[in-house]
């Protein structure tokens, strides 16, 4: 398939799918005439790409876990070099929402003063 119909079948722009082969992180076959030509391999990586992207990650992050992504599986099954990383971006996820419960009580009790 082309670009643009992975990017209708995943829900990730042309521009970043773009951007995913620039970062090494879609390696799409070329045709003779140099068009990119995704597979169903490629739409299952995007896919898994754009939910980890999703729950939090970075892009340099998610480049570490690529080789611990197993395409022919629904489930992610992290290399035990990755469960560090894993684990520091948990712990990064409790601060903001601690952050972030705090400044939600700090809004509310404003908000319960003004009105």
């Amino acid at each position: 398939m082309k670009i643009g119909e992975l990017s209708r079948r995943t829900g990730v722009s042309v521009r970043m799918l773009r951007y995913y082969e620039q970062e090494a992180l879609l390696q799409p076959n070329r045709r003779e005439s140099g068009y990119r030509e995704y597979g169903d391999e490629e739409e299952k990586l995007v896919r898994c790409i754009r939910l980890l992207k999703e729950s939090g990650l970075t892009l340099g992050i998610i480049k570490k876990l690529m080789p611990c992504i197993l395409i022919d599986r629904p489930e992610f099954q992290p290399c035990p070099m990755v469960l560090a990383t894993l684990r520091r971006e948990i712990n990064e996820i409790d601060k903001r929402m601690v952050i972030l419960r705090s400044s939600r009580r700090i809004l509310s009790a404003y908000l319960g003063e003004i009105t």
